[in-house]
């Protein structure tokens, strides 16, 4: 079989999917228990921090980000059907969670000897406002992944025959996942009411300041070369219409 820029594409967003998929039913096995999410928290970690995970993992987000870098520096236009405007709002806002994984896990192990487990994480994200924000930027990614495999998918009669029930289950596992990250919350706020009113520990703000100016640098940094992306392809094109004995 002839491997094409698809299939690249494809094998990539399957492995972001599967992590954007784990990510998810973690957060929802809080509905159940907060020992139950830690549990799979440690499985995940292990799946991911390993040698083998972690290439998987970031060498796919580089390759599915070249591939989408490319597209947009080659688009002549864009006069796009919706739907390839949720896709691409959808995976450009992925990577977004990525650096704030990076950064939160990788960076402060590497750092601070921090050893992420939720209940540090999503009270930590509770005390801080940013739940909301947390919970946002897994559904692009999962949005985006699922309508991708979609695409691949509805050629298939099986597959046309099941969009109802797919629908439904791409709708409920978001919801699933938000309501177990706040039940979570409740659980560590019930076992221990004194961490909603203890008093800020000043080496932990240093080192959340630290990491917040890291996911601030990358993110601007990943805004930055898809507008560059964008306006080169823009530039390029231009120049082809007006000079195009030159290309």
């Amino acid at each position: 079989m002839h491997v094409t820029t698809r299939h690249f594409r494809l094998g990539s967003g399957l492995v972001l999917l599967t992590y954007i998929s784990l990510h998810l039913i973690n957060h929802a096995l809080g509905i159940w228990s907060l020992e139950l999410a830690e549990a799979g928290l440690t499985w995940s970690m292990r799946l991911w921090q390993s040698v083998p995970g972690t290439f998987l993992l970031y060498g796919a987000a580089a390759l599915h980000f070249a591939l989408a870098l490319r597209t947009i520096h080659e688009r002549r236009h864009w006069r796009l059907p919706a739907t390839e405007w949720v896709r691409l709002w959808a995976g450009f806002g992925f990577p977004l969670l990525l650096i704030d994984h990076a950064v939160g896990t990788r960076l402060a192990a590497s750092f601070y000897d921090f050893a992420p487990s939720y209940a540090k994480i999503v009270h930590s994200l509770f005390e801080g406002g940013r739940q909301g924000w947390q919970i946002a930027l897994l559904a692009p990614g999962w949005l985006h992944g699922c309508l991708g495999v979609w695409l691949t998918l509805r050629r298939f009669e099986i597959a046309r025959r099941a969009k109802p029930i797919l629908i439904g289950v791409v709708a409920l596992i978001p919801v699933l996942s938000a309501t177990g990250f706040i039940a979570m919350n409740r659980s560590i706020v019930s076992a221990n009411p004194s961490t909603t009113i203890s008093a800020p520990d000043p080496k932990a703000a240093a080192q959340r300041a630290s990491l917040d100016a890291w996911r601030r640098g990358l993110t601007a940094g990943y805004l930055a070369v898809i507008v560059a992306a964008f306006a080169s392809g823009q530039l390029r094109h231009r120049l082809n219409r007006q000079f195009p004995a030159a290309r």
